[in-house]
């Protein structure tokens, strides 16, 4: 039976619209560009699957839905900026099914000028047909945050923007399906800059306090204490928090390859950002010199290997860096989660702890990385050695905080 959706890519961004979509009562259907990573558990794919969700046998099937979403994903390329392949890849795909009348919407985080360029290009070569006369062509930026039980698909606003207005208001027709509200963007580009300003805002705002915990750690201030009261503030601020480094899927953009222009505070904010995973080791083996031991041989336990807590994704993950560079240090690394039953670096399998609190009492040293729900910090911090925690969670006093 011909579904009235497609979503092509069912990584982060395409399996929280699809679970949004069949969740509204939208006839559904999956296409796989490659190998994705989920963001959904599986109890909620079965769920999905129980209400009606398929995966597209074939790429036929794409040719028989009313709307299409491309969502593959578009990780750092080469010159530090998305790459774009799997995304012109779903758009041939698409193209060569595509009928008249169907409503094609980019999802994709991709830098301003890309649906109105390649994706049109490649989608009118492909299917003979011109976008804005024959079909629909939109953009609406991707606004999800795996995990997070309190803003969903259904109470985040959607914005949209359409290469021709009857573009737009296709898109929003089939938005205000899913969604409460409906944010309508001047044009294509507009809605596209939204997901670039919406990306770097995070990225820029995390350098910033990661800046600040430096300097208060220099300076013997409790930073953590600061954000506590800064908070307090009720307009001209928000909290930000630091941490090891910044994981996800979002690749903040500088468009210099793209537009030939920069942004230098996108720029800046990614050079702090990728010094983090550096600094927590510098941090790591500081301690473990203040307490008489040495680096080179020490017992490391890293707890929380994902980049977001309480889900199993790794994408961009700082662990992987802080792994490796303790190994280059000569400290013998180990780690838990709850959610990555095993893991390799540089090709080799990490151990992972089978009992935390002994792996804790037994370590060196115990850095946690991601603060997962199931972690009891008051009782790991009894039990570990000693302890960094990067991510402020455990009660003041009981650990040396970033």
């Amino acid at each position: 039976m011909p579904a009235d959706l497609a979503v092509i890519g069912l990584g982060p961004y395409g399996l929280p619209l699809a679970q949004a979509a069949v969740a509204a009562g939208i006839s559904t259907i999956g296409y796989r560009t490659g190998p994705e990573p989920g963001s959904l558990s599986a109890a909620e794919q079965r769920r999905m699957l129980a209400q009606g969700f398929r995966t597209a046998a074939n790429a036929t099937e794409l040719g028989r839905v009313r709307t299409a979403v491309i969502c593959a994903p578009t990780p750092r390329g080469a010159d530090g900026g998305p790459d774009l392949g799997q995304v012109e890849t779903a758009a041939r795909t698409l193209a060569a099914w595509l009928r008249p009348h169907t409503t094609v919407i980019l999802e994709s985080p991709v830098p301003p000028g890309t649906t109105e360029g390649p994706l049109l290009r490649l989608l009118e070569s492909g299917s003979g047909l011109r976008a804005g006369h024959d079909f629909h062509l939109a953009y609406s930026p991707s606004r999800v945050d795996p995990g997070n039980r309190d803003h969903t698909p259904a109470n985040t606003p959607k914005v949209i923007g359409g290469l021709t207005p009857a573009c737009t208001e296709s898109a929003a027709a089939f938005y205000g399906r899913i969604t409460d509200k409906v944010v309508r963007a001047r044009g294509l580009r507009e809605a596209e800059t939204v997901q670039l300003l919406e990306t770097n805002f995070r990225h820029v705002n995390i350098a910033l306090v990661n800046e600040m915990a430096a300097l208060c750690h220099d300076l013997c201030i409790d930073l953590w204490d600061v954000l506590r009261c800064a908070e307090t503030k009720p307009f001209g601020f928000q909290a930000f928090r630091p941490g090891p480094g910044v994981g996800g899927h979002a690749v903040p953009q500088d468009l210099t390859t793209h537009a030939g222009r920069t942004l230098r505070m996108a720029e800046l904010a990614q050079e702090v950002n990728n010094r983090m995973p550096r600094y927590v080791v510098q941090r790591a083996a500081a301690l473990l010199n203040e307490h008489g031991k040495s680096a080179r041989g020490a017992r490391v336990l890293l707890l929380g290997v994902t980049y977001k807590p309480d889900l199993a994704d790794r994408q961009g993950s700082p662990a992987q860096e802080i792994a490796v560079r303790l190994m280059e240090l000569g400290a013998s690394v180990s780690y838990h989660d709850p959610h990555v039953p095993s893991w390799n670096v540089l090709d080799h399998p990490v151990p992972r702890a089978d009992s935390l609190y002994e792996a804790a009492a037994d370590a060196d040293l115990t850095i946690l990385l991601q603060h997962h729900r199931t972690y009891d910090l008051q009782g790991l911090s009894v039990k570990a050695q000693l302890m960094l925690d990067t991510r402020g969670a455990t009660p003041t006093g009981a650990a040396h905080r970033l």
